[in-house]
């Protein structure tokens, strides 16, 4: 069973044992080496990358439906790019135009990148606390607390208002509404619940400020925190190979492979 959106996942790997900094930078490099090349064989490298992180921090079930999540949705975007990029030698004619040879490449591209991608950034924060997070994009880059505490405020947000939601849904399911059926009739659905959850959310935002500002959130600097967050050798090496993918990928860009 998966775990919770973005819920710690706590271990001893390689990745676990990473400056948080070191984490997000390379899943970066990564996610923009993914975007800056359309070489198949690059990618495949990539997605093997992928599941080689997965098996190491022991959570290659999550990511496989991590991944199978994120296919199904980009399959909407590839349709699109499908029916509406004419490119390349015609192979089915449209009212509109036509889907071309590079028309399925472009498809078929989209849902590779938008899975490879996601894979690194998912990885980094299940194996990362968000407090470490923070904290560390204070010590190491100096990035002002306010901003890094803002970051880490909507990370976690995200599954809080996705709890709110489904409890929404729930209540309403219990008197009688029914959300089986097409996207039209879900959409048409939950578009009045957007208004609880809107006021839920607001409420909570309102009392976790004032939270932080009676425990002296304008009083915290890059000096508050205790803890240390020095980069090791194998956060170098592992920016270095970051590096080193994402100038393959502009390499074959620029030469167009």
């Amino acid at each position: 069973m998966m775990k919770g959106f973005l819920e710690y996942v706590p271990g001893d790997s390689f990745l676990h044992r990473m400056n948080p900094v070191a984490k997000l930078g390379v899943a970066l490099l990564l996610v923009i080496a993914t975007f800056a090349t359309g070489n198949f064989v690059l990618l495949a490298l990539l997605a093997v990358l992928d599941v080689v992180l997965a098996a190491q921090c022991k959570m290659l079930p999550q990511t496989l439906g991590l991944a199978r999540a994120v296919a199904l949705f980009s399959l909407l975007l590839a349709l699109i790019a499908l029916l509406f990029t004419p490119q390349g030698d015609v192979l089915v004619a449209l009212p509109w135009g036509y889907i071309g040879t590079e028309s399925v490449i472009a498809a078929v591209l989209i849902v590779v990148r938008l899975v490879v991608c996601a894979v690194p950034l998912f990885l980094v924060f299940y194996v990362t606390k968000l407090t470490d997070m923070a904290n560390a994009l204070v010590k190491v880059l100096h990035v002002p607390y306010k901003y890094a505490f803002t970051f880490m405020s909507t990370v976690h947000f995200i599954p809080v208002f996705m709890n709110d939601m489904s409890g929404i849904m729930e209540a309403q399911t219990a008197r009688g509404v029914e959300f089986d059926g097409g996207i039209a009739k879900k959409i048409r659905l939950m578009m009045p619940l957007c208004v609880p959850l809107l006021v839920s959310s607001v409420r909570k935002t309102n009392s976790a400020a004032i939270a932080a500002e009676v425990r002296g959130f304008n009083l915290r600097t890059r000096e508050s925190g205790f803890k240390e967050y020095p980069l090791a050798g194998m956060d170098y090496a592992a920016l270095a190979v970051g590096v080193l993918i994402l100038a393959a990928a502009i390499a074959l860009s620029v030469l167009g492979l």
